[in-house]
């Protein structure tokens, strides 16, 4: 799988937006985004649809989420918002 090139990340700008309006991460680069000085969540395309790659635990290893329907970007910006509370 290959990370997500501009137009993937055209067709995922409402979950862009969520996330760069969520405190605690930063977007580095267009769909890169990471938490203190380490790589949080990025996107990949692949036939099936666009995936997030997110590390939910800070210690963990990335664990991948497909985010093509509306239902899967919900439940990713779920996990995600979880992830970063205190």
């Amino acid at each position: 799988m290959r990370h997500a090139g501009s137009e993937t990340l055209a067709g995922l700008e409402g979950v862009l937006a969520a996330l760069r309006g969520t405190p605690g991460i930063v977007e580095q680069k267009a769909g890169i985004f990471y938490r203190g000085s380490k790589a949080f969540l990025h996107f990949h395309e692949d036939p099936t649809g666009p995936y997030a790659d997110v590390r939910l635990q800070a210690a963990g290893d990335f664990e991948r989420f497909r985010v093509r329907t509306a239902t899967e970007r919900r439940q990713l910006l779920a996990r995600v918002r979880a992830a970063l509370r205190p």
